[in-house]
């Protein structure tokens, strides 16, 4: 049996009948940019995420930086953010002209340790940046603690985390920024790139609207230097479609990963994801770690088994960054040697996660 990493045709199927009376309904409206489409999915979003505004952007990328630039972050800040984490994380810190300051994840959990934060903190710091990693939220009450006691801004990266909760609560609900992507792969994804900030202050939200759009309010009338990052109607129109059933999807990768959690177990050099009591994870990927990586997605790849790596080299160590005097980051790069991302979405049948789950114990065995 073949199995797909990640099948992204199976959702458009499902929801094809309002796929298609959202696009007609954009193509005869004759409004393309910031019109009622736009409106109507950042307030659907912003409920959904148990926060007071939404401003849709162009990219998660862009989302990061806007609200980089709206707290007026910029050259010869620093900004804390994890070692390990796709590179976007980083590149919106560099747009602005700050400067990325990594720390190093818990390695069960990968995601950022607080415990090691206080003590990258340096008067040039501005601000938090934890990434929910792979759909599992950060602890964002130890890093709200420690952000409070030094005047520090915490602002989510929340890119694979649509949906996932903190002690209950959505992410993007508690902090004072969470941005967003709806890169198609997404667990919220559209026909393309797509980003959202969500946020609970007006302030921060007025001054995000006029970030994304020119600087401007009333046209050709520009307030402050700004740039061109808008959502667009017809992806707002499919962002509305996909949304009523974000949670149901979600919970499918929820049972998927259960499963994985449950029959891969006990694996001889194979390492499943840790989940954190306060957790609930939307599981955008799930990542386990291989001791013989290489030998083990050459095998699974022989069984028809579609992996990929997230991430195979740390932000510090590409082109990139390579130059940066970044220190030693072991655990960052202890992680690009391991992690292996396994099938999981909404639509995969239970056939399918049969399969996955017996050619990985056959592909780890083999060692």
């Amino acid at each position: 049996m073949t199995v797909p990493f990640l099948d992204l045709k199976a959702p458009h199927e499902e929801l094809r009948a309002g796929l298609d009376a959202a696009y007609r309904r954009v193509l005869d409206s004759g409004w393309f940019l910031l019109g009622p489409e736009l409106a109507a999915f950042e307030a659907e979003f912003a409920a959904y995420c148990e926060a007071e505004h939404c401003v849709a952007v162009g990219s998660g990328c862009d989302a990061l930086e806007l609200v980089l630039r709206a707290l007026d972050i910029g050259p010869g800040d620093e900004v804390i953010v994890p070692s390990a984490t796709f590179i976007a994380s980083w590149l919106a810190v560099s747009a602005v002209g700050a400067t990325p300051v990594p720390v190093e994840p818990d390695e069960e959990t990968q995601l950022i340790d607080p415990k090691q934060v206080e003590a990258a903190i340096t008067a040039r710091t501005k601000a938090i940046m934890p990434v929910h990693l792979y759909g599992q939220p950060a602890d964002l009450d130890a890093l709200g603690e420690i952000a409070a006691a030094h005047g520090l801004h915490v602002v989510e990266d929340a890119a694979q985390a649509h949906g996932a909760r903190y002690k209950g609560r959505r992410v993007g609900a508690g902090s004072l920024a969470a941005g967003f992507s709806f890169y198609p792969g997404k667990n919220l994804g559209a026909l393309g790139d797509g980003g959202a900030v969500v946020t609970s202050s007006a302030e921060l939200a007025d001054k995000l609207r006029l970030l994304r759009n020119y600087g401007s309010r009333v046209k050709y009338q520009h307030e402050i230097q700004a740039t061109n990052s808008r959502l667009d109607e017809l992806q707002a129109a499919m962002l509305r479609v996909k949304l009523p059933v974000l949670d149901r999807w979600n919970a499918r990768r929820q049972q998927i990963a259960e499963r994985y959690l449950r029959e891969l177990a006990g694996i001889e050099g194979l390492a499943l994801p840790v989940v954190a009591e306060w957790a609930e994870p939307v599981w955008h990927l799930f990542v386990v770690r291989c001791r013989h990586r290489a030998a083990v997605q050459e095998r699974l790849t022989a069984a028809g088994i579609g992996t990929l790596i997230h991430y195979p080299v740390p932000v510090h160590r590409s082109p990139a960054y390579a130059s940066g005097a970044w220190g030693e980051l072991p655990v960052a790069e202890r992680l690009a040697e391991q992690v292996l991302s396994l099938p999981i979405g909404p639509h995969l049948p239970d056939e399918q996660v049969d399969a996955v789950i017996t050619a990985v114990r056959a592909a780890c065995a083999a060692e």
